[in-house]
């Protein structure tokens, strides 16, 4: 098993490495296209290791020492825009999935693990969001107008 999971992968884009051995990438799609782009266009793919639902991950308690959760960010939009194409769309459940999703990711963090969340406040606010978790994050960080990198830590209990 690979110490890191990536449970909504996508395109891999903030990866320094997209191919990073220690990774095990996942996502709940396989999606290939071609974004038109004046000058040159764009491929894109979302090429999991695993396809995988975030609600409900197919591993063991305790199995990584990182989680990384990037769910999709965007609620409204139609299947062919850009951002639904590259980032994915939540479902109007997304509260609950989120939730589910949340306790999932601390299901498989080892004691003294760390889950890195991303959340970009698109169409959502970041405070919002944190409300569907059961735990206040140790770290955050906005990264731009718009994206956050959220840090918590599962402490280990004895």
């Amino acid at each position: 098993m690979k110490p890191i999971l990536d449970v909504c992968c996508g395109g891999r884009m903030f990866y320094v490495d997209k191919e990073n051995p220690n990774v095990l990438f996942c996502d709940k799609r396989f999606f290939e296209t071609t974004f038109k782009k004046v000058g040159k266009d764009e491929k894109f793919s979302v090429k999991p290791d695993r396809i995988v639902d975030f609600r409900d991950l197919p591993f063991e308690n305790e199995s990584f020492y990182l989680v990384i959760f990037d769910p999709p960010h965007i609620l409204r939009g139609s299947q062919k825009s850009f951002m639904v194409q590259k980032y994915g769309k939540l479902d109007k459940s997304y509260r609950e999935d989120l939730a589910k999703g949340f306790c999932e990711c601390m299901r498989v963090l080892k004691s003294n693990g760390t889950l890195i969340f991303k959340w970009s406040e698109a169409q959502i606010a970041l405070s919002e969001i944190l409300k569907c978790f059961n735990q206040e994050p140790l770290l955050m960080q906005k990264t731009s107008k718009t994206s956050h990198f959220c840090v918590f830590y599962k402490e280990r209990y004895e």
